[in-house]
């Protein structure tokens, strides 16, 4: 009986995640813009014609989540589609690691079943779900982070650290890293924290066998991929890193893991309260705090739902209940300091026990709720994002798929991915010459597209304003320069998609080729076109006179 017992927690915490998934989660929208872009990557590389953007070309890594890209394309090789691959990998990571966090507080940290199964369903009910509604596989990156908290976690508690032990910490960081980038930075500071709990003596095998292993299998990894990309490191790095700070970057990924983390800050704040304990929190604080500021390195673009600081939580949720002694019974955490647990009235015990329901209750709210803040233009706290033009629009355009054509776009998403055209990001994040010498003229020349669609905020009732300033955001001057490529080289403009004049879809379409005309009569009356911001069916601003 004993046996069942400790199952029915974890069981309850499945059973409920599955339940919130079907009652509450919406997985009958397409993918969000962004993660449509590391579809189309496995759905190549399924097909054997390796990582690129556009089949035929030089490989570009423009899906930084390399190794949910590769378990994704395995999958759709085994019979499944690219939906079903991404999705499933991410309602089985996140499952597995809502699991994790509840073994570790209860059989690690030695937690209560109450608060180790809160923290299981905290997490269960958060943003995890709505990434995988998305086709997002930040779930898949949040598991090995998870994974790697536990390990350093165990290791911190073990005086003699066995091999196996470290060797498998040091292969679940390595295994981070391999997702993304960004995940070697949050493995290394877990290695610090777990040198600094542990001292630098009793650390030194753990961190040999750390870095051997980076050494030698990423640093492999890291060649072959120089030698089979050209880059040493992700496409879009060079695109949105550059070599500037980006200050307002790591603020807002500051302040996105105060917002996802906020319950837990109280457990940070109680673990200073001594002077053993403020070492421990200290030490638990390095890979949160440390891995938020380092998004200073990259423009916070395409971060959906806070979708980079995700794997912070997992961690934190793993590491409250240590630093605010929860390990007694949940009642008596919240008895008075001066009597025991035991000597409560009926009534005392009764009111402690509701307050302890409604704080859980609150808790679960809270986590619930920031499912209402994915985007910056969600309107309702079920639907993430609206329906969007740019799939209608890509369904549109599969009918001339295998024609050759190529579409130049600022919207490298939905649109490539669901048309199947040869696409050229005008943005730079799945091309590398645009990447590190912007785009040209000569370039889009070189291309030729049939058709130019972009996203700026102009339209032909309110036209850009040409100014100097205005031409040295990157952005603006790149939508100009494709705009006066278009209208420089005869194209058409078919469409000019908006549900305000100040926020707009440009389409052009070249005259000279074979479906011509069609493609422009197709455009223009379009008439499923969603704007993706608010849901409502777009004007065609192209048949406006400008004032």
């Amino acid at each position: 009986m004993p046996s069942l017992k400790r199952l029915l927690p974890p069981f309850l915490l499945i059973a409920i995640t599955l339940f919130y998934a079907a009652r509450f989660v919406d997985f009958s929208i397409p993918p969000f813009e962004d993660a449509a872009m590391l579809m189309r990557y496995a759905q190549h590389l399924a097909g054997d014609h390796g990582i690129v953007w556009n089949i035929g070309e030089h490989p570009v890594d423009g899906a930084t989540d390399f190794l949910f890209m590769t378990a994704s394309a395995a999958l759709i090789k085994l019979g499944l589609t690219v939906g079903q691959s991404v999705r499933g990998l991410g309602l089985i990571s996140h499952l597995l690691t809502v699991l994790l966090v509840y073994w570790t507080n209860r059989r690690v940290n030695r937690a209560s079943v109450l608060f180790s199964f809160l923290s299981g369903l905290y997490l269960a009910v958060g943003t995890g779900l709505s990434y995988v509604a998305a086709y997002f596989g930040t779930p898949f990156f949040a598991l090995a982070a998870a994974s790697t908290w536990t390990l350093g976690l165990l290791l911190i508690q073990k005086d003699d650290s066995p091999f196996w032990l470290s060797l498998a910490f040091a292969l679940s960081g390595l295994v981070t890293g391999l997702i993304r980038p960004e995940g070697v930075i949050l493995a290394s500071l877990i290695l610090l924290a777990v040198v600094i709990m542990r001292g630098v003596k009793k650390s030194i095998s753990i961190a040999v066998i750390f870095f051997s292993v980076f050494l030698v299998l990423g640093g492999a990894y890291f060649i072959w991929r120089w030698n089979y990309f050209g880059y040493p490191l992700p496409n879009p790095f060079y695109k949105k890193g550059g070599s500037a700070l980006h200050w307002d970057s790591a603020t807002g990924s500051l302040l996105n893991t105060l917002r996802l983390c906020l319950p837990m800050v109280i457990a940070f704040i109680l673990g200073f309260r001594s002077r053993e304990t403020t070492k421990q929190t200290l030490a638990y604080l390095i890979p949160i705090l440390g891995f938020a500021s380092a998004f200073i390195l990259i423009s916070d673009e395409m971060n959906y739902g806070a979708r980079f600081q995700y794997a912070l939580v997992p961690i934190a949720l793993m590491s409250w209940t240590q630093l605010a002694g929860a390990g007694r019974a949940g009642l008596g955490a919240f008895s008075s300091p001066y009597r025991d647990p035991d000597q409560l009235s009926a009534r005392e015990r009764s009111a402690h026990f509701i307050a302890l329901i409604f704080l859980c209750a609150s808790l679960v709210y809270y986590s619930w709720f920031q499912n209402c803040f994915l985007t910056s233009y969600q309107q309702t706290c079920t639907t993430a994002y609206e329906r969007d033009g740019r799939y209608e629009m890509g369904k549109l355009l599969a009918e001339y798929r295998g024609k050759g054509y190529v579409i130049a776009t600022t919207e490298a998403g939905l649109i490539p991915y669901y048309s199947g055209w040869d696409a050229l990001d005008v943005w730079g994040l799945n091309d590398q010459f645009i990447a590190h010498h912007e785009l040209t003229v000569e370039y889009l020349d070189r291309h030729k597209p049939e058709i130019i669609m972009f996203h700026d905020y102009y339209s032909p009732l309110v036209p850009p304003k040409l100014t100097e300033a205005n031409l040295a955001q990157k952005w603006f001057g790149m939508t100009i320069k494709l705009k006066d490529y278009a209208e420089a080289n005869d194209y058409v403009l078919a469409a000019v998609f908006g549900d305000s004049p100040y926020d707009t879809h440009y389409y052009y379409v070249r005259k000279d080729f074979a479906d011509s005309k069609r493609l422009v009569e197709q455009i223009s009356t379009m008439k499923n076109y969603y704007y993706p911001t608010t849901g409502k069916k777009s004007i065609n601003y192209a048949g406006f006179p400008e004032p």
